[in-house]
């Protein structure tokens, strides 16, 4: 999916997605897909903790750990080779830990032993087109986090930028496709159109 601008779903859209491929759907030539709760629970912790792909392929449950009362992660990112500490809701622990027994996977085996590929294949090329959504990857859940976060938490980009682990707030800004409420404010106020 290279030279497609990853799009950032929208509430309606990720619960659409993650619904359709949990539930399964028939294609318009008849063909059935059956529900796929590994790849929905896949983009499910894209969506909530805001990793990447490869991050979650190799996540085991055994990386969720314990840490007085809360949940952290504690893994190593693929691409940066920087440490993820970051809490994990205990919501999101419970619903990790109740699909990995669901599917009799112990703590120490990779929750998803699929390739990246079938991820997205699975997401473009059969989920996606089903619902005729464009732009729309992997990488999507990731900005749909960074988006929440930021819309929900008074448009704090150091935050996002703390979460996603960027190096400075002007990638995170690029990243999230959006700019900072002040420049909105002073673009709308400075309007001069002649009368």
């Amino acid at each position: 999916m290279a030279n497609i601008k990853t799009k950032i779903l929208t509430d309606q859209e990720y619960e659409l997605i993650i619904t359709t491929i949990r539930g399964g759907f028939t294609t318009k030539d008849g063909k059935q897909i059956k529900p796929n709760p590994r790849i929905a629970t896949i983009l499910t912790i894209m969506a909530n903790l805001g990793l990447r792909i490869g991050d979650v392929m190799k996540l085991r449950l055994s990386d969720i750990i314990r840490d007085g009362n809360r949940y952290r992660l504690d893994i190593k990112e693929e691409k940066t080779g920087k440490s993820r500490e970051f809490t994990v809701p205990s919501e999101v622990f419970t619903f990790i830990q109740g699909y990995a027994l669901e599917q009799g996977i112990r703590p120490n085996q990779r929750l998803f032993p699929i390739t990246v590929r079938a991820v997205q294949k699975h997401l473009h090329c059969t989920t996606t087109q089903y619902l005729k959504l464009s732009g729309v990857s992997t990488h999507s859940f990731r900005k749909y986090f960074a988006t929440s976060i930021y819309q929900d938490n008074n448009y704090n980009i150091e935050l996002v930028r703390t979460l996603l682990q960027h190096s400075n707030s002007s990638i995170t800004q690029r990243y999230l496709g959006v700019q900072l409420p002040e420049i909105e404010q002073a673009l709308q106020k400075h309007i001069k159109l002649p009368s």
